[in-house]
């Protein structure tokens, strides 16, 4: 199995790995989380790792007593606000530079030309609402490091974001994720998980592409 099919395999069956894991290796999977939510949120290089669903299947897991609900949703904040820290500071650290970077094995020109887009029509607010997009959610504090967003403004919006995301999405799995049905058709909740609030971005993008089309065009 190579690294993309294994990677595929992961996100769309999170909930097996994770259980597997906690079975393995006990307490060690808070570290784990830690690590996956901190690479997603904090480094423009790993924008596919699978943030909602492993949230949601967190929670699911919690609500069977094979995790503590409380412990697993502050590791998880804890790794979202410092990984979008951490990628504000690295955009603040390189800039303007970014702009004529291209597309290559460690940087995606498109998801940040989206995410730039996407930032441009909506502001600071952006940083709230990435959280619930795939892709744009790695490269929206970036952006906003580059574009120089006052810090303390990033950070209440960092804050609030991360709050909305981990404890909405947790305790969704917490809520939902051992009903049968949800059960049975998890997989296909994962890819809606990640396709519906990207197709929402790209409109977003689109939308903040042709707005500011039509400005440079008058």
């Amino acid at each position: 199995m190579d690294i993309l099919t294994l990677m595929i395999d992961f996100i769309l069956h999170i909930d097996r790995y994770i259980e597997t894991f906690v079975q393995h290796y006990g307490m060690l999977v808070y570290g784990l989380l830690f690590l996956i939510v901190f690479v997603e949120t904090g480094l423009v290089v790993m924008p596919f790792l699978p943030g909602d669903s492993l949230m949601f299947v967190v929670g699911a897991l919690c609500a069977n007593g094979l995790m503590d609900l409380r412990l697993a949703l502050a590791v998880l904040l804890v790794a979202a606000i410092s990984g979008d820290q951490c990628n504000y500071l690295i955009g603040r650290h390189i800039g303007q530079r970014v702009f004529s970077w291209q597309s290559s094995r460690w940087f995606n020109r498109q998801a940040f030309d989206k995410a730039h887009a996407f930032y441009e029509r909506y502001g600071g607010v952006t940083i709230i609402l990435a959280r619930f997009m795939p892709f744009i959610r790695t490269f929206a504090p970036f952006v906003a490091g580059v574009a120089a967003m006052n810090r303390a403004r990033f950070s209440l919006f960092n804050v609030t974001g991360a709050v909305l995301w981990v404890v909405g999405v947790g305790l969704a799995g917490y809520w939902f994720g051992n009903i049968p049905w949800v059960k049975l058709h998890l997989e296909k909740i994962i890819w809606g998980l990640i396709l519906v609030p990207g197709c929402i971005a790209l409109f977003g993008a689109w939308r903040a592409g042709r707005a500011e089309s039509g400005e440079r065009a008058v």
